[in-house]
């Protein structure tokens, strides 16, 4: 009995705490795979059934109140460089930023070497912009008509595409997902980046020389129809200022990585560098208004506020652009911060209740080594794509599923963090039914069947990963004080 009088709260069996993930599991497959809705709802309903079974098992409500709002504050910084990123993705569209970044990485084209350089250039766009989805849908679509007028076949021309999309969405900090992961783990962003490097760059090399190899022996350079990307770089230049100077903003942000600063300072010192650049460069610039109304030439003090709440408005001749280059802003980046929150209130209570360490513990009671903690969180991540189908919900659920385990072992956030992206974000590509297997199949026209085989990038990974974590480069663990530290909740 505890002093108010009031019972303990029971210990949960296996089975019921595997009965909240399989209410989740339900509710998610049948909620996008059927009715193609957003995953947020279906999160809350799993939020439900959560608290049910913690009820059920003799937990108060407002006991399980603070389990929601303890799961939230793990992730408040996360939230916080989320909807930072967002403010900071409008400012770099209107101040030229962005623009100059996919500028440069078209040039790069050339038809001799097309598939490493299609792999690049959605490199490049990917990572300026943070989003595969806005990188396969503008970028890839161009890519896929100069890839057919080369007389590539379009399994290659597509793995290429979805190789340089998804090492963008992985190592960017413009994207959701590799924030999220982190915030998942227990870790920062910045850290999270940089120990990712090793094991992505490895997978990203091989990639690019698979490409390479077999882009040469297919090469028909005489053929090749470059005026889609001819339109694309005019279409930027008529309406950007293009300047290497305009590229200063991500290498500020790169700086602040390498110099240690703290994520959030150091992503809000490159939305600075972009604001003050903006009106500088962007003088003639037709500004637009959300309904592309033309407002007024000239990037002025309000428009950079308005870009950093709504978001940047593109209007040209060229439609792939207006689609790519029409995002950004806080606003947009709150349904990231949305799921964010609802999951972790999902995580608390599964947490706080006890049934995350059941599920946990009856995993890895089988798991001696790092390694095996690493191969169990990747199985755990591509079983999610496959059963609750978006790539979200493979990082959030097993981050929060396996963040105690690997502080029990003494292993670092950043080993979690990097086993959620090499699994979870690259995987949801390579599954028909998943979110991101049907956006791919919509928007590219080639189906998972065809793509998939030629996904290098994305199916190794996960093993690159999993192979270098046996050789220690993808294991790290906790000092002492790094300990402690997240034995308080905090980042480390």
């Amino acid at each position: 009995m505890t002093k108010s009088g009031n019972t303990q709260p029971r210990k949960p069996a296996l089975w019921q705490a595997l009965f909240s993930f399989a209410a989740l599991i339900v509710v998610m497959s049948v909620g996008i795979a059927v009715f193609k809705v957003d995953p947020h709802i279906p999160m809350f309903i799993g939020v439900i059934f959560a608290c049910c079974m913690a009820l059920w098992l003799g937990n108060s409500w407002n006991s399980i109140e603070q389990m929601m709002i303890s799961g939230i504050t793990k992730a408040m910084q996360s939230i916080l460089i989320l909807a930072i990123v967002g403010m900071m993705i409008g400012v770099w569209l209107l101040s030229g930023t962005i623009p100059t970044m996919i500028y440069f990485g078209l040039k790069l084209l050339s038809p001799a070497v097309f598939l490493p350089a299609t792999v690049l250039i959605c490199s490049i766009t990917s990572l300026a912009t943070g989003t595969s989805w806005g990188t396969m849908g503008t970028m890839g679509l161009a890519l896929m008509g100069i890839g057919h007028g080369l007389g590539m076949p379009v399994g290659p021309t597509a793995g290429a595409i979805l190789a340089g999309a998804y090492f963008g969405d992985k190592m960017s900090p413009l994207s959701d997902t590799t924030n999220l992961a982190p915030a998942m783990a227990g870790t920062d962003v910045f850290t999270h980046v940089k120990f990712m490097l090793k094991s992505t760059i490895v997978a990203y090399v091989i990639t690019l020389v698979f490409f390479g190899t077999y882009g040469i022996r297919h090469s028909s350079a005489g053929n090749v129809d470059t005026s889609q990307v001819t339109e694309l770089m005019d279409g930027l230049k008529d309406t950007f200022h293009i300047s290497p100077l305009l590229l200063i903003p991500p290498l500020v942000v790169i700086l602040a990585i390498a110099l240690k600063m703290p994520a959030i300072p150091g992503i809000t010192l490159g939305l600075v560098s972009a604001a003050v650049l903006a009106p500088i460069f962007q003088s003639g610039m037709p500004v637009y208004g959300e309904d592309l109304t033309l407002l007024h030439t000239g990037v002025t003090f309000g428009d950079i506020l308005t870009a950093a709440r709504n978001g940047f408005f593109c209007n040209t001749d060229v439609k792939a652009l207006n689609s790519l280059l029409s995002t950004g802003g806080l606003m947009n980046m709150s349904s990231s911060i949305l799921m964010t929150i609802i999951a972790m209130m999902f995580g608390g209570v599964m947490e706080g209740s006890g049934q995350l360490e059941v599920i946990i513990n009856a995993i890895t009671k089988f798991v001696k080594s790092a390694t095996g903690m690493i191969a169990a969180t990747e199985l755990t991540c591509i079983l999610s794509n496959v059963v609750m189908p978006e790539q979200y919900i493979s990082i959030l659920v097993p981050g929060r599923m396996y963040a105690s385990a690997y502080r029990k072992k003494g292993l670092h956030p950043k080993t979690l963090s990097n086993a959620l992206e090499s699994a979870g974000t690259v995987t949801s590509a390579l599954v028909p039914w998943n979110t991101c297997g049907m956006f791919i199949a919509a928007t590219l026209g080639v189906s998972a069947s065809v793509y998939g085989p030629w996904a290098v990038f994305n199916y190794i990974m996960p093993i690159v990963t999993l192979v270098m974590a046996f050789f220690g480069v993808t294991v790290a663990y906790m000092t002492p004080e790094e300990q402690a530290k997240a034995d308080q909740g905090e980042l480390v």
